[in-house]
């Protein structure tokens, strides 16, 4: 063999075994499937909602989410809880859509600023949006001033909000100047939402490949086909939500009213004491929630001093009458919001409990008046007035019979024995008496 087949042998060994030794062809991974995070909020605009889209915008960038969707529907809330809606969208570092769905729902007053701060703007078919001139809530009508002052910033926020998002500045501010509103069709007809769809799968469909401003950069939505992850309420924002109807919050004073009433006027009952105290903080944190109007709370706190007063002051009545007076005045002026009904008590509820009330203190107090009128049954006082019997003849002093105990007694009229006698007064151990009738 000559050297050049021996340097060559290895060499085709090694060829021919080449694709035997090859590892086997591993197929390309697919990409990742996308994530969208979906919010729902089907209430008034409120801290507590503002809260709960905080934490699942802070869900929706932990999951790097390719887009949140805010399903809407709302007649609006407060100012100062929309704006820290608007600027969370706003901060968010993944794209955020509002979607104002099921059909039948809306976006009003402050919902459409909400609507306008969105990457993306969505209705569902049978939805409207608008009407969001601002109102005064807790703090009593504005006069002209304030009130120009107050439309022309919220306008001006409108405006901004929309130009920032290539939509319908001037529809925007028409919404806050004029309250004007419009259906889903005429909405995406004048630029003010970007697309109408009947479902969520269809909404995402439409907003696969479009293109949002995000700070500085631009993202292109990758929705069709992603995976939907539902980021419900939990317990807390559920039970703070509800806390936040006034309806609930003015009941929970009325509680702690009576709870504290109970308490005072039996101490070591402690029950009503406790409830009454849970209720009256947890009032207390509605009304904080629904910037209440403090005349209206400061009448409320009035009129349960006043009833705390009854019970240490006999007053007849008066001090209730003025406790009723202060509480009706008091709740009728707590959740004043003009053209706002679901940010005030409903007449339904406010009636029935001052009835109730008015009701409740008024017995008490006739039963304290009766008690105080009744005649004495105890004591020297409980003597005058019952009758008794002569054991012996007397004029002046003598013995006699009375609640089936033996008295002294003295009378200024003569007495036979077995004469029926009338108690008319009593001097320490002994008994004033007079001749009964017919004697």
């Amino acid at each position: 063999m000559t050297p050049l087949l021996r340097i060559l042998r290895p060499l085709l060994a090694l060829v021919t075994l080449l694709p035997f030794l090859a590892p086997a062809a591993v197929p390309a991974a697919s990409p990742p499937r996308s994530v969208v995070v979906v919010a729902t909020i089907a209430s008034p605009i409120s801290p507590v909602t503002a809260d709960y889209l905080s934490s699942v915008i802070e869900r929706a960038e932990g999951d790097n989410a390719a887009l949140l969707v805010v399903e809407l529907d709302t007649p609006g809330g407060l100012d100062t809880a929309m704006r820290q809606m608007v600027q969370a969208i706003i901060k968010a570092r993944v794209p955020v859509g509002v979607y104002v769905s099921p059909s039948g729902a809306r976006a009003a007053s402050a919902g459409v600023l909400i609507t306008l701060a969105a990457d993306v703007a969505a209705m569902a078919p049978g939805t409207n949006i608008g009407a969001a001139h601002p109102v005064s809530i807790g703090g009593g009508p504005m006069d002209n001033t304030m009130s120009r002052k107050v439309e022309n910033d919220a306008a001006a926020y409108a405006r901004s909000l929309a130009e920032s998002k290539g939509r319908n500045a001037g529809w925007a501010e028409s919404a806050v100047r004029e309250s004007a509103s419009l259906t889903e069709k005429q909405a995406l007809e004048r630029n003010v939402v970007d697309l109408v769809a009947p479902d969520l799968d269809e909404l995402l469909a439409q907003a696969d490949g479009r293109e949002v401003r995000k700070g500085d950069a631009r993202v292109t939505l990758r929705t069709k086909g992603a995976q939907v992850t539902r980021v419900p309420m939990g317990l807390r924002h559920r039970v703070l939500s509800a806390l936040a109807d006034p309806n609930i919050a003015y009941i929970l004073m009325m509680i702690g009213v009576y709870g504290i009433f109970f308490e005072l006027s039996n101490p070591g009952a402690v029950f009503p004491g406790v409830v009454g105290g849970i209720s009256l903080i947890l009032g207390f944190y509605a009304l904080q929630t629904l910037s209440a109007n403090y005349a209206g709370f400061l009448l409320i706190l009035l009129a349960i001093i006043l009833f705390i007063l009854e019970i240490k002051i006999t007053s007849y009545g008066a001090l209730t009458i003025g406790g009723i007076v202060a509480l009706v005045l008091g709740s009728v002026m707590l959740f004043r919001a003009s053209g706002d009904p679901f940010l005030r008590v409903s007449w339904t509820v406010l009636i029935t409990m001052a009835v109730v009330s008015a009701a409740f203190f008024g017995g008490v107090v006739s039963l304290a008046v009766r008690s105080q009128l009744r005649k004495p049954v105890s004591g020297s006082e409980g003597m005058i007035g019952a009758e008794g019997e002569a054991l012996l003849d007397f004029d002046g002093k003598g013995k006699v019979r009375v609640l089936g105990e033996l008295w002294d007694a003295r009378s200024d009229l003569p007495v036979r024995k077995g004469d029926k006698v009338v108690v008319t007064a009593r001097e320490g151990m002994t008994l004033i008496v007079a001749p009964g009738k017919g004697q």
